[in-house]
């Protein structure tokens, strides 16, 4: 029964994808939907960019493991990072007329800047690809009672994320994205009600998470301590901002408005619903003491089956076709929009680079064969790695946080940004980060907060020297936004 609903949902799942991939005449409907999604797709699909696998599974693990001082980055950091772009940044890109997050360090820059930023952040998504790719594979092996491995699952995944999203696109996404959030708010709620009840009450679970320590928020510990902190939440906060997934999702709004709205409001509910699944995962604990066991295996990927041998073990099957319907849809619409991120922004910030004149329908078939490089390489990644997917996904930002961030933030805030300046700012916060990586992974700055502060300084010194190379924009975006 289980087993046969995935199979339906997966094939309708497939369909919605299929049937979006009609609307896509040209690579603007590739890549951004054509500009033209309303405000309820809109915020559905930003809502969509930050719960997946690692909200459901990992995140709420990580809560029974650490608590809420644990889980700074994701949701703290990943909704702040929302409400940022939604306040600060939504605006300037869309007037801007963008097709990717790299086309604003070219045209704010020049064409070095966006090659380097683009290929930084390209990088970035294989940790965040692998962590929904390793979540498919453990809901295919768990369904599957260990018929089919953690690995063997992965490749699975893969394979479904892949057949849709390589034709439709951002469409594919955008509509499979609001069919798949509308079962996560029916599941996951259906299931806390559930949960709650055979724990013997909400007010249960709140207070055995209370009195293992769960709610402490704020560390306690020596600077270093804080610093690891603070890195955490600005880790997602800040090095989220200029991801392509995000960005994509913004300016596929049909107006400046619907953009800044729906970006809002996806940041925002997902802040709240991101505590649903922890609620479960702490429920689950309380029902079952002996799950606790799950958080000292070796394995760290382990943990994050907290939930689905609850669910299992545990609950009737309307219950779990609910709750892995939730999941599947978690992952998936986090999945795809993944896949076609880095794909959009390699072919057309890097690639196309080499290509110039290449003509619409050979930038589309270009698109879809690097979606499918790009897949085997996340592939690969997600099949060798033994981290969670929380920090998979922490990591995955590292890159972009010491390598694009400030570059972003400057050119659209700051008039006397360079291209001299920005250039610099690339290079110290790239090298300062691997190279605390490498000789100083245990000081006091931890190596990203180390990248970013080089990052910043690389900039201020680049723009405010003499002008080697490039020249200063007399206006910044926002500037000539407003």
């Amino acid at each position: 029964m289980l087993l046969t609903f995935v199979i339906v949902y997966l094939v309708v799942t497939i369909a919605i994808g299929l049937w979006a991939a009609l609307r896509v005449r040209n690579a603007r409907d590739y890549i951004v939907a054509g500009r033209s999604l309303p405000l309820y797709i809109n915020a559905a699909t930003v809502f969509a960019t930050w719960f997946g696998a690692e909200t459901v599974l990992s995140v709420s693990a990580t809560f029974a493991k650490d608590g809420l001082g644990g889980i700074i980055a994701d949701p703290f950091g990943a909704s702040f990072c929302l409400v940022f772009v939604a306040l600060f940044f939504a605006r300037a890109f869309y007037r801007m007329d963008l097709l990717t997050i790299g086309d604003f360090y070219r045209k704010r820059y020049d064409k070095p800047v966006e090659v380097i930023t683009s290929l930084a952040i390209t990088a970035s998504y294989l940790g965040w690809t692998s962590a929904q790719l390793t979540a498919l594979g453990l809901a295919f092996s768990v369904l599957s009672q260990g018929v089919i491995s953690l690995n063997q699952g992965i490749v699975l995944g893969m394979v479904v994320v892949l057949l849709y999203t390589i034709w439709g696109g951002m469409w594919s996404v955008a509509l499979t994205d609001l069919f798949q959030s509308v079962m996560i708010f029916i599941g996951l709620a259906a299931i806390a009600f559930l949960v709650s009840d055979m724990a013997g009450g909400a007010g249960k679970v709140i207070t055995a998470a209370a009195e293992a320590g769960k709610f402490e928020f704020w560390p306690k510990g020596d600077t270093k301590e804080w610093l690891l902190f603070i890195t955490a939440w600005l880790t997602l906060a800040l090095g989220s901002i200029p991801q392509q997934d995000v960005f994509q999702r913004v300016t596929s709004a049909k107006d400046a408005n619907t953009a800044v709205r729906g970006t809002l409001i996806g940041g925002l509910v997902y802040f709240c619903f991101a505590f649903v699944p922890i609620f479960i995962a702490y429920a689950a604990i309380v029902i079952d003491p002996t799950t606790i066991g799950l958080l000292k295996t070796d394995d760290a990927r382990e943990v994050q089956r907290i939930l689905p041998e609850l669910i299992l073990n545990k609950t009737p099957m309307w219950a779990q076709v609910l709750f892995f319907g939730a999941l599947l849809s978690a992952i998936l619409s986090t999945a795809s929009g993944a896949l076609l991120a880095p794909t959009t922004l390699f072919t057309n910030n890097a690639l196309r680079t080499f290509f110039p004149e290449i003509s619409d329908r050979r930038f589309l078939v270009t698109l879809r064969v690097v979606l499918v490089v790009f897949s085997m390489a996340a592939l690969l990644f997600a099949l060798n790695s033994r981290s969670t997917m929380y920090e998979m996904v922490q990591n995955a930002y590292k890159v972009t946080l010491v390598g694009a961030f400030v570059p972003l933030a400057a050119g659209v805030f700051w008039r006397r940004a360079s291209t001299q300046g920005a250039l610099l700012a690339v290079v110290s916060g790239i090298v300062a980060w691997i190279l605390m990586e490498i000789f100083a992974v245990d000081a006091v700055v931890p190596p990203q907060l180390g990248g970013l502060l080089a990052a910043i300084a690389g900039m201020l010194l680049g723009s405010l020297l003499p002008q080697w190379y490039g020249s200063v924009r007399q206006r910044s975006p926002r500037a000539r936004a407003a």
